[in-house]
């Protein structure tokens, strides 16, 4: 469904994980999770890709939203690129498994220094 996403932010496997992002809030990434990803991702050297579905077309969600929500934790949504998803022959790509693995390692020993680095008025 091509028309329903933005031509520049197409996911493809084998380029790291990606980060999705939606305007009407359907994904629960904001400036924040999202910068504190992609500074993760830079301190690291490790690939990362923006998803960002069209905002005047309706798109799945995630429970991602509803956690941030009533827990009141920074929540970003992540993953890793597929193709055929929820189908019997889902298929993605195993440097992606690793890089994925590599960020929430960084995400673990570095996250709270890089989130500390946050100012926000």
């Amino acid at each position: 469904y091509a028309s329903k996403h933005e031509q520049n932010h197409q996911p493809k496997i084998g380029r790291g994980t990606v980060i999705k992002t939606n305007q009407n809030q359907r994904y629960a990434t904001n400036c924040i999770t999202g910068f504190v990803v992609r500074e993760l991702c830079h301190r690291n050297n490790l690939p990362f890709q923006e998803f960002v579905v069209r905002n005047d077309c309706p798109c799945g969600s995630t429970i991602g939203p509803i956690l941030a929500h009533y827990v009141g934790i920074r929540t970003v949504d992540i993953g890793i690129p597929q193709l055929s998803m929820h189908s019997i022959r889902e298929t993605c790509g195993v440097s992606d498994l690793y890089t994925n693995f590599k960020l929430l390692e960084a995400f673990f020993s570095e996250g709270l220094q890089v989130l500390s680095s946050v100012s926000v008025e």
